[in-house]
């Protein structure tokens, strides 16, 4: 690890106030610090790194600018938000970046009053700053509201949803999109910056203005020069489509150029009504490994900034999305039936190879998950069987589609879902423990939970061959090692598996839980029953067991509030079968940050909360 460096004019920034004490001559320094001090940041815990590096100037210019916290900065996704944390008298806490009790990885209103919303999931700033926007004019106040949107968050639906809005009712909002996806082409040079800078000067504004009260009058020449204007514009700026909803564009500009920064974003606050900066900065910028590889260095564990990391490193076992990413080849070789859908996650998801030996059968969508499920909908209604990957969390963006357009239809679309359970440093915005309960009472849909990483390649194979909307939702990380059986095994739906014969206790574990169940089952003597499937449940075997056994326990990493033990329960319920039973899982709120095991270990889902738990329940009933 590369020794700390001196940052002695950061050292000095404890909150925005003492950035504003600073002169624009000492602000190119301070982002060399602030770069240098994420990079070392970042690599002793781990976290997003190349998108902050690349809003260094851009933050700095905005809190040297805007009257933070009372003007209201709201960040896009949340992982280009690092350096706002440092700026804004965080710096000392970045050591517990994303740990238990620490800093979260995102922005957080509980965490600091220049956190303005709390956000994790892409394409909300705009919505999020119109609402405060619209607020401050409703309360007349004077402060102004600024969302900082990367340009792949734009190509999300509710991205134009909010634009739309905010340019038909002339808010008095500051919309920046940050353009971290293409280098910085010619046209973003010394001529474009001084072409922007003249839109959003006083004269130009003063001219344009005073025409259109003047042509108000004259409507036949109102509109000539309203149509000159835009072709003139479209000439210089690439920002037709963002006038025509409403906004006054302006750039694209240097976003590491701090004195452009600065004169443009001058310029734009004295104006008013809805403005949208084109910002284009560098992925990764100033340390290179991340330029030249920004998605190997967009989420990284920790590690050493003078080696960097090895793209090439493989882990001992695959993990469950390599898994994933295994099948969906396999099964695309055996069927061309089979098409690819992710919503920008081809990375995480494991769709990497997919992509380059199938990229005829291969759809990235954007961050567009409503978009990518209809659209697996009508592939399905055409003879094809698509398979989306899609993180838990970001499946409930999508669950309208879900229900109406796959499973109403009872169209077969494969889900495959990651990250489902406990997800860990990410925290709450990316946590997988909604999924079962949201899907388990949408009709038509096959749900299951895989115990290893062979189950999970079984389950996948199943999904695909039934003709009807199935789900296989695996965790993040790898699973117990378990070797896998080539070829495309299916499983017969709905049936579970007893892993062990005991007796008094039945344990009824859906999914990775199994491990820890099995644990329990040893030292108390219980049975252990691998569900496999949420929907349909196993009922024939539940009452089995009900009969057999004196306490019925469920384990899920799903919360409790209408999971899989809530389907047992209902199942007993429905058949009049009175044998005690004991709901286990995640509780009914919010997962903080933290590693995997604490959160379970927090949640009573490890070994020992698991027998404790079992032990209290026959305690009481006498057992």
């Amino acid at each position: 690890m590369m020794l700390a460096t001196a940052h002695p004019i950061l050292d000095r920034i404890h909150t925005p106030q003492d950035l504003r004490t600073l002169s624009e001559h000492e602000l190119p320094a301070l982002a060399c610090e602030l770069r240098q001090f994420l990079l070392e940041s970042v690599a002793r815990t781990g976290g997003h790194l190349a998108a902050n590096l690349g809003t260094v100037e851009l933050t700095i210019a905005l809190h040297y600018l805007f009257d933070t916290p009372y003007d209201r900065l709201v960040w896009d996704v949340g992982h280009q938000s690092y350096a706002h944390k440092i700026l804004t008298g965080r710096k000392t806490k970045m050591h517990t970046l994303r740990s238990r009790g620490g800093l979260s990885g995102f922005p957080k209103r509980e965490e600091s009053e220049y956190d303005s919303f709390g956000v994790g999931h892409s394409s909300t700033s705009i919505s999020a700053a119109l609402g405060m926007a619209l607020a401050a004019r409703q309360k007349g106040e004077a402060r102004r509201s600024v969302a900082i949107i990367g340009d792949g968050a734009m190509t999300a639906g509710m991205a134009f949803e909010a634009l739309n809005h905010a340019g038909g009712n002339k808010s008095d909002i500051l919309v920046i999109l940050n353009d971290n996806e293409m280098s910085i082409s010619p046209n973003v040079g010394a001529m474009n910056n001084y072409l922007a800078r003249l839109l959003s000067g006083p004269i130009y504004s003063n001219v344009r203005e005073g025409s259109k009260r003047v042509l108000n009058h004259m409507p036949p020449m109102r509109e000539f020069m309203r149509r000159a204007e835009e072709h003139v514009k479209g000439m210089i700026v690439p920002g037709t489509l963002f006038e025509e909803l409403g906004f006054n564009y302006y750039g694209p500009i240097d976003g590491h150029d701090l004195d452009g920064l600065l004169k443009m974003l001058r310029n734009l606050h004295s104006l008013k009504g809805p403005r949208l900066l084109h910002v284009v900065t560098q992925k990764g910028k100033g340390y290179t490994p991340a330029e030249k590889d920004p998605c190997t260095y967009h989420g990284v564990g920790k590690f050493n900034p003078d080696v960097g990391i090895d793209p090439q490193a493989k882990p001992v076992r695959p993990n469950y999305t390599e898994v994933f990413g295994q099948w969906l080849c396999d099964q695309a070789q055996a069927d061309m039936r089979l098409v690819g859908i992710t919503p920008a996650m081809r990375e995480g998801s494991g769709m990497v190879a997919f992509s380059q030996r199938f990229p005829e059968r291969y759809h990235d969508v954007g961050i567009a998950e409503q978009h990518a499920l209809t659209l697996a909908a009508g592939m399905a209604c055409e003879g094809l069987k698509p398979v989306v990957a899609i993180y838990s969390s970001f499946l409930q963006r999508a669950y309208d589609q879900l229900v109406h357009d796959i499973a109403l239809q009872n169209l077969p679309v494969l889900l495959a879902i990651d990250r489902a359970g406990v997800v860990g440093p990410d925290g709450a915005t990316h946590a997988g423990n909604l999924d079962l309960s949201f899907m388990r009472c949408v009709p038509n849909l096959v749900i299951m939970a895989p115990a290893d990483e062979n189950e999970c390649r079984q389950m996948l194979s199943t999904g695909f061959a039934l003709n009807q909307p199935a789900a296989v939702r695996y965790p993040r990380g790898c699973g117990p090692g378990t070797a896998m059986t080539p070829g495309l095994e299916t499983l017969p739906l709905g049936r579970a598996e007893i892993r062990r014969q005991g007796r008094k206790i039945a344990i009824l574990a859906f999914g990775a839980p199994l491990i820890e169940a099995s644990a329990v089952a040893e030292t108390l003597d219980a049975t252990v029953v691998n569900m496999r499937f949420v929907a349909p449940l196993d009922e024939n075997l539940v009452l089995e067991l009900a009969a057999s056994h004196e306490l019925l326990v469920t384990v899920e990493d799903n919360v409790i509030a209408g999971g899989a033990g809530s389907a047992v329960a209902e199942c007993l319920a429905h058949h009049a079968q009175t044998t005690p039973l004991l709901l286990l899982g995640l509780p009914n709120r919010f997962q903080e940050h933290g590693s995997r095991e604490e959160l379970l270990q927090d949640a009573g889902l490890d070994v020992a909360g698991i027998e404790q738990a079992i032990r209290t329940r026959l305690e009481k009933l006498g057992l």
